[in-house]
C-alpha cells in the first residue's frame, strides 16, 4: 500500500495535478500553499485518553503560538491513536508513513507503541519526537538503526525510577519493597531500575509480580506480595489497573497499612475517579511543576481558557516544547526555492539530534546522540483529601530530589 500511495503521488507530480507536499528521496517538497504536515500518534481514545489528549493541546498551543505558519506555508496537525500498545502504535505508524507529506510524527503517549512504530516511520524517514515514551530500550546505544530518528523530550525512566527508590528509601525510612508491571515496555522498565536502585541504596525488594493489561481481579497477585510483608508497592501501571490494584490492597490482609506508589501512567483524574477513597495517600513521581519555566503560567491560562479546564495529565509541556523543537530545526535546514519549500529529511533529523540550549517550558533542552532531550526534574506527589474532593491530582510536589 506504501508503494501506491508514492506512485499515485509521483504521477500526480509528473502532470502537474496537486497532491500535495512529496519526498523526492530524501527530500520533502512543499509547494506554495501547500502545508507543513505535521502527524501526531498519542492515546486519545480509551481509560487512558486524557494522557494523549492534554498533548494533542499542548500541540495545538504550541502552533498558535507560532502563528499557525511556517515561511509562509500553514501548519497541519493530523493526529492518530496509538492505543498505548504495540498494536495501535504499528497501526498508527503504518498510517502515518504512508503518507509522503508527512515531515514528522509527535509521539507516541507509550513506549510500547513506540517500539512497535517508530521503525516503521523511520523506514520512510520520518523521525519521531516524543514527549511521553520514556523507556530506556528506546535510547539505548544498543537498541539499533532503527531508532536513529527517534527522539523524546521527557525524561528517561532511568532517572525516574530512580527517584521513586530514593524517596521510599531516604524519605520515607522503608527499606523493603515490592513492585508490580504489566509486560509493557514503559512498566517493566520502571520496575526493573526502582528495584536495582532500591537494592543498591540497602533495601531489600520482596517480590517482582507482573499482571496484564486489562486485568481486573488484583488479589492473586496483591495475596503473594502481602506474603513478603513489603512496606511499599511500587506500581508504574497505567490508570485502570493502578485503580485496581489501589482498591483491592485494602482488602489483603497484611496490606492495610502499606504504602502505595504509582508513576505517571496513571497520573490523572480519571485514576482518582476509578479509585475513589483508596487513593488517599497515595504517591505518584511525575515531572515536576513548580520546576517550570517562568512562561508555564500564562501557558496554562491560555490551556485554561482554550479548552475551559487545567491540564488533567503530565506531558502537556512536554509535547508543547516538541513544536518548537522541530521549527527550531527547520529554520536551519529548510530551502525556499522559488515557490517550493525543500526540507532534507536525513539533515532535519540530523538537526533535531543536535539541539543545544533550547529554552522550553519544561526546561533546557538538549539532545544527546541516542535522543535523549529532556532537562529531567522529577517530583514525588501525595494524595490528599483536598485531591479526592476536587477530583485533581496535585500539582505542588510532597517532595523532590534537588
Amino acid at each position: 500500500m506504501k508503494h501506491l500511495v508514492r506512485v499515485l503521488v509521483t504521477v500526480c507530480f509528473l502532470f502537474g495535478l496537486s497532491a500535495g507536499p512529496v519526498s523526492a528521496g530524501n527530500v520533502l517538497s512543499i509547494k506554495k500553499g501547500e502545508p507543513v504536515h505535521l502527524a501526531s500518534w498519542f492515546v486519545i481514545s480509551g481509560p487512558n485518553s486524557s494522557l494523549g489528549i492534554d498533548e494533542v493541546r499542548g500541540i495545538e498551543l504550541a502552533i498558535e503560538a507560532k502563528g499557525g505558519s511556517f515561511k509562509g506555508h500553514p501548519i497541519k496537525l493530523s493526529s492518530m491513536d496509538d492505543g498505548c500498545s504495540p498494536e495501535g502504535g504499528q497501526t498508527a505508524a503504518s498510517k502515518i508513513a504512508a503518507d509522503p507529506s508527512v515531515l514528522i510524527a509527535i509521539g507516541p503517549s507509550c513506549s510500547s507503541a513506540a517500539k512497535a512504530g517508530v521503525p516503521i516511520l523511520w523506514k520512510m524517514k520520518i523521525p519521531s519526537l516524543s514527549p511521553s515514551a520514556s523507556a530506556p530500550f528506546l535510547t539505548d546505544p544498543a537498541t539499533g538503526p532503527d531508532f536513529a530518528g527517534y527522539l523524546r523530550v521527557c525524561q528517561n525512566d532511568k532517572f525516574q525510577s530512580a527517584v521513586a527508590a530514593e524517596f521510599t528509601f531516604k524519605k520515607l525510612g522503608l527499606k523493603k519493597a515490592a513492585t508490580i508491571h504489566d509486560g509493557s515496555l514503559y512498566a517493566q522498565s520502571l520496575a526493573q531500575v526502582f528495584a536495582d536502585v532500591f537494592t543498591k541504596l540497602g533495601g531489600a525488594i520482596t517480590s517482582l509480580e507482573a499482571i496484564s493489561p486489562g486485568d481486573t481481579d488484583m488479589r492473586p497477585v496483591l495475596t503473594k506480595i502481602a506474603s513478603g510483608g513489603p512496606q511499599m508497592i511500587y506500581m508504574p501501571l497505567f490508570i485502570p489497573e493502578t485503580a485496581h490494584c489501589a482498591r483491592q490492597a485494602k482488602e489483603i490482609s497484611g496490606l492495610e497499612k502499606t504504602a502505595l506508589m504509582g508513576s505517571e501512567g496513571s497520573y490523572s483524574p480519571d485514576f482518582l475517579s476509578a479509585a475513589g477513597n483508596s487513593a488517599l495517600g497515595m504517591y505518584h513521581s511525575s515531572p515536576d511543576f513548580s520546576a517550570m519555566a517562568d512562561s508555564y503560567g500564562a501557558f496554562l491560562e491560555k490551556f485554561k481558557k482554550k479548552y475551559g479546564t487545567a491540564p488533567e495529565a503530565p506531558y502537556h509541556a512536554h509535547a508543547y516544547d516538541s513544536v518548537f523543537m522541530i521549527f527550531n530545526a527547520l529554520e536551519k535546514v529548510a530551502v525556499v526555492k522559488g515557490d517550493t519549500l525543500e526540507i532534507d529529511r536525513d539533515a532535519f533529523n540530523k538537526v533535531l539530534h543536535e539541539t543545544k540550549e533550547m529554552k522550553g517550558l519544561t526546561g533546557t533542552i538538549t539532545c544527546d546522540k541516542n535522543g535523549d532531550c529532556a532537562d529531567p526534574k522529577i517530583a514525588i506527589y501525595k494524595v490528599t483529601e483536598e485531591n479526592l474532593k476536587a477530583n485533581k491530582m496535585s500539582t505542588v510536589p510532597f517532595w523532590k530530589k534537588y
